[in-house]
């Protein structure tokens, strides 16, 4: 079992392996040799009893002195105990012989039944799989059945919609939207014009001059970088491995718990992908200059959407951090910004992030992983709070991530969906922005990867309409009138924005050249993992098995990687036994004999949960090149 443990090895896993199976079979002929063995001593004990009986019936027959006499009828008592008592062993052993016997080829044929209908079980899920897809696709190719029908503005979509040329996968699958997609009605109206407002009249409405900030918004300035960054790395090699094989046996377990090779990772950590989200920084640098808060919640929205552009083709698993892993990015120069990661806990996986920009904001998380696999999908829900604080304005944003769901994992080409609703709010104006990640539906009306949101101040009344998909851009329309409309044919009431033409707020760089080669990463994912001088000793890039596979050479990365979480388990397993506090479970043990580096507990005020903080120091050892107080993790 523990030949199968996680990531970092410190779960037995569940399941039953070949070498489990050889165990079995191995204890029950040992049980049955056993069983020989006191079948042996009990013929031993009867033979030698018997012959003791009779050596002290031929004593009591001797003519020997009176005391003498005496004794040896003491010891014939004894020896008529002994021989009782003996008697109700062996028929004890007889009994519980027969009983086992009997017993050990009921298990044998219940345990090669399990073993038969659990098979049948695998095949007979992989077939409806199958078939489901076949049946998929043999609908989406039906005669008459329009692809992909144009949609006007009318439903909430303001981006144009992606017409007949987006054609997908034929192996993609795809679910109905749980409820009706939007709740409002887009109305474009021209740029300047008297209108009636919800309270009144409005005078002229000048999109382009009160809107400047975001007029540039989805602009990047860009410049010659002052380091040279690698452009590419090694293709990625074509090894086969059926996901499958290694899934079936973990339904409805963690997948930080599920033994994975790393032909299923990407070279990257689960810290670097947590840093990936700053791609789109300069959303945040462009919203630092908004004077209005309402305008800049648009700018912050769309940077909470751009963080999950990059998953669209990303379906490979980063690699769990070790406990105490940490990864910067140092890029004031060309960013303006730096940033650093900790792992900071192991079970359950979590990772602390802050980032400081010289521009005027600071950004920190603490992010905890939970995914669970459903069977033919994975479910990855990002546990924890973002916040966001404009240092000049004091405005300060928080909000969560969205689900992500892995799809096909059986057959099919795997795909990525994010789906529910993102709530962000602006503690210090209490400004809320409401953003909806519709499920991916071939049977839905409304763009793939669809985004919709509005933006209210604190009195509830909406001034900006978002639209977009997660993949692509963000756009939002100035709202200058609103209104209820009459019920549909579902009963329900949308409301009706009237709005000014949409702007673009954020557009989805484009991938680098032979990207579908290198793991689809963008272009700062592939210097994430560049080497550098003067990083902390548990920085990700000096992770030997993710540098062996990056490099191709996934044979040693693979036996590294058992290295580093043997290392682990035995580094795990020598704080436990210093725990002398009675704690409870093995995590809040661990919990409490854990102390991060870089980062320390403490009680958020804003959501009232304890979380990780950026607590200092590590820049100014970086600039010492002292690290004395990392561990030797790797």
């Amino acid at each position: 079992m523990s030949s199968h443990s996680d990531d970092s090895g410190d779960e037995d896993d569940e399941t039953a392996s070949p070498a489990d199976k050889s165990e079995l079979h191995s204890t029950i002929k040992s049980l049955s040799l056993k069983l020989d063995d006191l079948s042996t001593c009990n013929d031993l004990i009867a033979k030698h009893g018997a012959a003791l009986q009779r050596s002290l019936s031929e004593l009591d027959s001797l003519k020997i002195p009176y005391e003498s006499s005496e004794k040896l009828k003491v010891v014939n008592e004894r020896a008529t105990l002994f021989r009782i008592t003996s008697n109700a062993m062996i028929n004890a052993c007889k009994d519980f012989l027969e009983l086992a016997e009997t017993h050990s080829r009921k298990w044998q044929r219940a345990l090669q039944y399990e073993q038969e209908q659990r098979i049948h079980l695998e095949e007979t899920i992989e077939q409806l799989a199958k078939q489901h897809n076949s049946l998929e696709r043999a609908f989406r190719s039906a005669p008459g059945r329009a692809t992909n029908p144009t949609k006007s503005f009318s439903e909430g979509d303001l981006l144009t919609p992606k017409g007949e040329d987006s054609e997908e996968d034929e192996d993609t699958e795809y679910f109905d939207a749980m409820e009706d997609s939007t709740s409002f009605i887009t109305v474009i109206t021209e740029a300047k014009e008297d209108r009636k407002a919800e309270g009144g009249t409005t005078g002229s409405v000048d999109w382009t001059s009160s809107d400047n900030v975001l007029d540039g918004a989805s602009l990047v300035p860009k410049g010659p970088p002052k380091v040279k960054r690698r452009v590419r790395i090694p293709d990625k090699p074509n090894y086969s491995l059926n996901l499958w094989s290694i899934m079936k046996n973990c339904i409805g377990r963690e997948l930080s718990k599920i033994p994975m090779p790393v032909n299923f990772n990407e070279p990257l950590s689960m810290l670097q992908r947590l840093t990936e989200d700053l791609e789109y920084h300069h959303l945040l640098d462009k919203a630092v200059h908004c004077t209005s808060s309402v305008e800049q919640m648009c700018l912050v929205a769309a940077f909470s959407v751009s963080s999950y552009s990059t998953t669209v083709h990303r379906i490979a698993k980063p690699f769990n951090p070790m406990l105490g892993e940490t990864f910067e990015l140092d890029r004031l120069d060309d960013m303006g910004l730096r940033s650093l990661c900790e792992q900071v806990s192991h079970h359950p996986p979590s990772a602390a992030h802050y980032v400081f920009s010289k521009h005027g904001w600071s950004l920190w998380q603490e992010i905890t992983i939970s995914s669970k696999f459903r069977g033919k999908y994975l479910s990855i829900m990002p546990l924890g709070a973002i916040h966001l604080e404009f240092q000049a304005s004091g405005n300060h944003y928080v909000w969560r991530k969205s689900t992500s769901t892995v799809h096909n994992i059986i057959v099919g080409k795997l795909w990525i969906d994010q789906t529910g609703d993102i709530e962000i709010v602006n503690h210090k104006t209490k400004d809320r922005c409401q953003l909806k990640f519709l499920p991916y539906s071939y049977f839905s009306k409304e763009v793939a990867r669809k985004v919709t949101g509005v933006v209210s101040d604190s009195q509830g009344k909406a001034h900006y309409v978002l639209s977009g998909s997660w993949d692509e851009q963000m756009e939002c329309a100035k709202i200058v009138q609103s209104s209820p409309s009459s019920p549909g044919s579902d009963g329900k009431q949308k409301t009706v924005y009237q709005t000014l033409p949409a702007k673009l707020l954020w557009k989805k760089y484009p991938l680098p050249e032979n990207a579908e080669n290198m793991y689809y990463f963008s272009e700062l994912a592939l210097t994430l993992n560049e080497h550098e001088e003067g990083v902390a000793p548990t920085d990700s890039r000096l992770r030997p098995d993710q540098r062996l596979m990056e490099k191709g050479h996934w044979d040693e990365a693979n036996t590294e990687k058992q290295r580093l979480e043997e290392k682990q388990r035995v580094s795990r397993r020598r704080r436990l036994e210093a725990c002398s506090r009675g704690c409870g479970t093995e995590e809040e043990k661990e919990a409490d004999v854990y102390v991060p580096l870089w980062f320390e507990k403490r009680l958020d005020p804003l959501t009232g949960e304890t979380a990780c903080m950026y607590k200092g120091g590590y820049w100014e050892a970086k600039e010492r090149q002292d690290w004395h107080m990392c561990p030797n993790i790797f």
